[in-house]
């Protein structure tokens, strides 16, 4: 396999998402059968994105230990079995704020969003570019299947990290409106700590959202309109609005978001974007990462609804999706590994090094914000002992840690390297090529792109392994779809 050189997207394809006589040009969303599609873009830098995934995978695992931005949606029924409606007029969350099944005649619509390289940026996050509030401002927000909540830096900001743009500014948005503190929405959010009484149906609902000790957000719960390009069957391009979204206006926000404005969250629960977006596009959504040594002028692609495109592709394979345990983080999309293959051989891993603890921890998770692939120990060890084991006629390099093995392949056109796979419980098989599990640092030199994680901890298959598949996340059956496809031509 010829492994080429990376090459780094540019942004200067970006709209000009500043002007605001735009708004006349955006439609309300309604039922049809036409796509969307959204670019997102990736950063990619080898120093950079390993550090920022040890970060993650910690924030992760603490995440789930410490029990921070969980179960909100178990929160929210106790909260409504605790309080009973007093008369048929009670107000009660909204069924699309809940995730509940769309009209059967949505499900056909589809909204397809260009997912952009933060390269330049210096990360291995995807980016995407939304417009927000009337008239509707650009803002690039990080795509995040690890968290739910949609939030964006906002005006007065006390405590802010340097973003590209200006700050979002809730009263230049005639849509824009707090939700209160008595809304029955407000239990969706974790409160700041000390929780601030609430004192009348006019103060706002302040939330806290955690990823760890360098990240977090702090401001008020509101809703925004979103708007979204809209791609026709005949390819006209048309901009829909997506009212009533809910989302964090961010007053306080630490840590390493790579010019930003904020974090577009695609996790399980009801709180984010692809949850938000049930009642109009259907149960399902999907990504197609293109290949990092693509020509900058593709890009990804986010996709809601059904795909049928890819529905019909014949080597479109599924894994169930588990989890559901009460310690569980129900953001997360759980997958059950049975073992791993190399070079066609099911290496011999412990079967509990897959399965989530009695106290959540563990587990398999598919991440889109962790740019490499990441195994619990032994898994980890026994994998790299394998690929040492059947890789040989390279010189081994050292010195480039947490990467290893290492090679130089200096002057190899073709480098043969053995195949690797990740087998499932259910019987499912995911076969990779060789470029999502190898890295070129330079012209010279391969890695192996998979690295590990303490005992016990989340094992993650990031955004690397993910490209040039199309993935599937399809919650009406509870299930992981992917498929290989050149997804510069998605």
């Amino acid at each position: 396999m010829n492994l080429g050189e990376e090459t780094n997207d540019d942004d200067d394809d970006d709209d000009d998402g500043d002007s605001d006589d735009e708004g006349e040009a955006f439609l309300e969303a309604k039922p049809h059968k036409e796509v969307v599609k959204l670019h997102l873009r990736n950063s990619m830098n080898k120093d950079d994105f390993t550090s920022r995934d040890l970060t993650r995978i910690q924030t992760l695992h603490r995440r789930v230990m410490e029990k921070k931005n969980q179960n909100t949606f178990s929160r929210l029924q106790k909260a409504q079995k605790k309080s009973k409606p007093k008369s048929k007029h009670h107000h009660k969350p909204e069924a699309s704020l809940v995730a509940a099944a769309a009209p059967p005649e949505y499900l056909a619509n589809q909204l397809v969003a260009t997912l952009e390289s933060g390269v330049s940026l210096g990360s291995g996050e995807y980016f995407m570019d939304v417009f927000i509030g009337t008239p509707p401002k650009h803002f690039s927000l990080i795509l995040d299947t690890g968290s739910d909540l949609n939030w964006i830096q906002c005006v007065p900001c006390y405590a802010c990290f340097n973003q590209t743009g200006p700050y979002y500014d809730p009263r230049e948005s005639s849509s824009f409106k707090n939700i209160s503190c008595s809304d029955p929405r407000c239990q969706l959010v974790t409160s700041p700590d000390p929780p601030r009484p609430c004192k009348g149906k006019d103060q706002s609902c302040p939330y806290f959202y955690w990823y760890g000790d360098s990240s977090n957000t702090t401001g008020d719960f509101a809703l925004e309109t979103f708007t979204v390009n809209l791609t026709t069957p005949s390819g006209k391009s048309e901009l829909k609005r997506v009212e009533n979204v809910m989302f964090g206006c961010g007053h306080w926000n630490r840590g390493l978001f790579h010019g930003a404005a904020g974090l577009l969250g695609l996790g399980r629960g009801p709180l984010s974007f692809a949850s938000q977006l049930q009642s109009l596009y259907g149960h399902s959504f999907s990504y197609c990462l293109v290949d990092r040594n693509s020509n900058s002028s593709v890009s990804s692609k986010l996709i809601f609804g059904e795909d049928k495109e890819l529905l019909s592709h014949p080597n479109l394979n599924y894994t169930s999706f588990v989890g559901g345990k009460e310690n569980s983080v129900d953001t997360f999309y759980y997958v059950q590994i049975k073992s791993l293959m190399v070079d066609g051989e099911v290496l011999d891993i412990p079967e509990e090094t897959w399965n989530l603890t009695a106290e959540g921890a563990g587990g398999t998770i598919i991440d889109s914000g962790t740019t490499l692939t990441y195994f619990a120990d032994p898994a980890y060890e026994i994998i790299k002992d394998a690929f040492v084991k059947k890789i040989k006629g390279y010189p081994v390099v050292e010195g480039l840690p947490p990467l290893k093995p290492c090679y130089n392949v200096s002057g190899i056109d073709q480098m043969e390297l053995p195949d690797f796979g990740i087998l499932f419980s259910d019987g499912a098989m995911w076969n990779f090529p060789v470029e999502n599990y190898f890295i070129q640092i330079d012209p010279d030199v391969v890695c192996l792109a998979i690295l590990g994680t303490p005992r016990n901890a989340l094992s993650i298959i990031g955004n690397y392994q993910q490209q040039n598949f199309h993935i599937l996340y399809d919650m009406k059956k509870s299930r992981l779809g992917y498929a290989p496809r050149n997804c510069a031509d998605v």
